[in-house]
């Protein structure tokens, strides 16, 4: 056993030392009535509860009464195990002998609950104390005379809590490995001991000055950590690496632990991680993907690190291995299996297309950064790392959870090694150069971005080619009359506020501000309603209108250059070009969304490996991160994204490594309708990511705001008519 003995799901209580006598257990303050009590008083009831359930379990009699013995001496043992630690008066030889009598107890404990998973689960890290067991602990507390206060009762569980409860599961086999070693103890060890300096920047806001030292890049700003040169290009099996992927495993060799791994997609980042984890020893690790690709991690693991054993969680987790190495599970699946996976023993997490959890707010998002926290707190330096190639989406702010989960930050300042390199600089937020010095710090925690065209030269070009398509047919008439008919409303409500102003004076221009102002009004009331014309439906309409032209060009690309890449927003467009490959007579396949992993999977086999499907028929959303379709160099874009970064993931599952032709994704765009206006606003706002991580001199936009800048377009082109 440990030095230490840590019973899962049994919170700690306070033990105060007082002046004059021994430690007293209490929640808040010691009774006032505090008798003195003997140590040998505590330790000799806890080894007569723990022989008399020893005996009843190997009897093969565990009853209730039993079970909740059992529970009161993992709790007992749990509390002498801090009060030993904690007490000052006894030697290093008395604290020693009495740890290692509470660990003879654990051992009985351990020997026990393998004999019945009932006990066991009482052990489990979201156990519930009994109320017939806290009952019973006072009873003998209070018979050696430790008197105890009157416990609060907790307010009942919010019904939301009790119905997230009620979904979360505990598969078998993770039972079973909790069986094997119930008692897994946190060890920092090897924690060195904090170091007090004066907080010279205590009193400053830093989290934003933070965010703005990467829009403030200037032109030639490293956007990358330090890395160490690769002593081998050799993965395990014989597998060569790339320069730039050894020099990651090189560095994770080293000692180092955190990485928000942003190379360009398509840069072999899976492959990273897994010999990152390797070089680490940071096993069990746990792998957080999108549904899409999570059978794809499985794969990956058995071609990078063949030795480890690598486990898939679908459902409930029926079929997962619970003494596997690598525990690989979606986002969609994590308010189910949070728990357990939380207790697990982790050493290294990889969350991949971190851009995932850029809402801080949603479910998966919080979920993702608990299981980093609870990690955390168990592993002295566990391995973390974020995978994205586009971290930046929306704005800045992307970066917070990112940051987060890494450990860098809290919700309100930064932690750790970001403090202490920042109080380094000797500036403050107030001098010059304290932005480029800061963005310093971040990058130099584990910031790792590469270009392709830096690091991988041999990779053919890529190029975005726009097709517009007349749309003259009855939807196309349609879709312009409803586009006359929002720019007619959005006038309407212009000059309605223009009417409604107290000034008397006569505009004789365009007013800019009130123009963004009704944009910003249409853009919250199309959000907040699902009916009638907007600019949502009308782009969902002219993807419909485009689904025959698209897929038309998509079957002559299959025919005369080969396999084909079709992607599409909406199923219903998927739906439409799939009707076309067929009456056409092309071999198709079909990635989407609702589809099983493994169904997903038959898809992507048998477009890359079978000659006769020609097409992949996949969803924008579902199928544009994570996959490998290097096998094709043309792509078909049959609807428009919302953001570059979305359409950049979606093109670089041709243009990867391994891709030995030039890469030409096809965008299919409506002419004379405001998809064509969306495409340039779309090309206008590709520089966030270039300015914040890559040193270029593009101008920061967010790309968020596309949809509100259509309508601007929309609005100022008909008050100019």
């Amino acid at each position: 056993m440990p030095a230490s003995v840590f019973v899962p799901g049994i919170e700690e209580e306070e033990f105060v030392a007082r002046p004059g006598q021994r430690s007293t257990r209490t929640r808040r303050t010691a009774p006032r009535n505090q008798r003195r009590v003997r140590d040998g008083d505590v330790m000799s009831v806890i080894a007569r509860a723990v022989r008399e359930v020893e005996a009843a379990a190997e009897r093969g009699r565990v009853t209730p009464a039993v079970r909740t013995k059992f529970q009161v001496v993992a709790l007992l043992v749990r509390e002498e195990h801090a009060r030993v630690r904690a007490e000052e008066s006894s030697t290093p030889a008395q604290r020693a002998e009495q740890l290692k009598r509470l660990d003879g107890v654990a051992t009985i404990l351990a020997k026990t609950a393998v004999r019945d998973s009932g006990l066991l689960a009482l052990l489990a890290e979201d156990a519930v104390v009994s109320d017939a067991a806290r009952a019973l602990k006072r009873e003998m507390l209070e018979a050696i005379g430790i008197e105890q206060e009157p416990e609060e009762v907790a307010p009942p569980a919010p019904v939301a809590d009790v119905a997230v409860a009620e979904r979360r599961v505990v598969p078998q086999s993770v039972v079973s490995r909790q069986l094997a070693n119930p008692f897994l103890a946190p060890d920092f060890s090897a924690a060195p001991p904090p170091v007090a300096r004066p907080r010279r920047l205590a009193g400053w806001e830093l989290l934003n000055p933070l965010l703005n030292s990467f829009e403030r890049a200037a032109g030639g700003a490293p956007a990358c950590m330090p890395l160490p040169a690769p002593a081998s290009l050799r993965a395990a099996g014989g597998r060569e690496l790339m320069p730039h992927q050894a020099q990651v495993v090189a560095a994770a060799a080293e000692g180092h632990r955190t990485f928000l791994l942003a190379d360009e997609p398509g840069l072999g980042k899976t492959a990273q991680s897994l010999l990152a984890a390797e070089a680490a020893d940071a096993y069990p690790l746990l792998v957080v993907v999108p549904s899409v690709v999570k059978t794809n991690w499985a794969r990956e693991a058995g071609i990078w690190t063949p030795h480890r054993t690598a486990t898939v969680v679908h459902g409930d987790g029926d079929t997962i291995d619970g003494f596997a190495d690598i525990v690989v599970v979606n986002y969609e699946l994590l308010d189910r299996h949070v728990g357990w996976l939380g207790g697990f023993g982790f050493r290294g997490m990889v969350v991949d297309e971190a851009h995932f959890i850029k809402n801080r707010t949603s479910q998966r998002s919080q979920h993702v950064l608990e299981l980093s926290d609870r990690i955390r707190t168990r592993t002295l330096r566990p391995l973390l790392m974020a995978l994205t190639g586009t971290p930046l989406i929306n704005d800045i702010e992307d970066f917070r959870a990112i940051w987060q989960f890494l450990g860098w930050i809290d919700e309100s300042k930064p932690l750790g090694e970001l403090m202490e390199a920042l109080e380094e600089t000797g500036l403050t937020p107030a001098d010059p150069g304290f932005y480029p010095a800061a963005r310093r710090c971040v990058i130099d925690l584990g910031i790792v971005r590469r270009r392709k065209v830096d690091v991988a030269a041999d990779i053919p070009a890529r190029r975005i080619a726009d097709l517009p398509v007349e749309l003259d047919d009855k939807a196309g008439r349609s879709i312009r009359a409803a586009e006359r008919e929002l720019a007619r409303r959005l006038v309407k409500r212009y000059e309605s506020a223009l009417a409604a102003r107290e000034s008397a004076d006569v505009v004789e221009e365009i007013d800019v501000e009130l123009v963004r102002k009704v944009a910003r009004w249409e853009l919250k009331d199309a959000t907040a309603t699902q009916t009638g014309e907007n600019v949502f439906t009308m782009m969902r309409r002219i993807g419909q209108a485009k689904a025959g032209p698209a897929a038309d060009y998509a079957a002559q690309l299959a025919r005369s250059a080969g396999k084909v890449v079709f992607f599409a927003k909406h199923v219903d467009v998927m739906d439409a070009a799939e009707e076309t490959f067929a009456r056409q007579g092309i071999g198709f396949a079909s990635v989407r969304g609702d589809q099983t992993p493994s169904a997903r999977q038959r898809h992507i086999d048998a477009f890359v490996n079978d000659p006769d499907v020609a097409v992949a028929v996949c969803s924008l959303t579902a199928a544009g991160v994570g996959l490998n379709l290097q096998v094709a160099s043309n792509i078909v874009l049959a609807e428009l994204s919302w953001t570059d970064a979305e359409q950049t993931q979606a093109i670089d599952r041709s243009h990867r490594i391994g891709q030995t032709e030039p890469v030409t994704a096809w965008r299919i765009i409506a002419a004379q309708t405001i998809d064509s206006r969306i495409a340039e606003l779309i090309d206008s706002k590709a520089g966030l990511a270039a300015r914040a991580l890559d040193g270029s001199d593009e101008e920061v936009q967010s790309s968020a705001d596309v949809q509100h800048e259509a309508l601007v377009a929309l609005l100022t082109d008909a008050l100019r008519a």
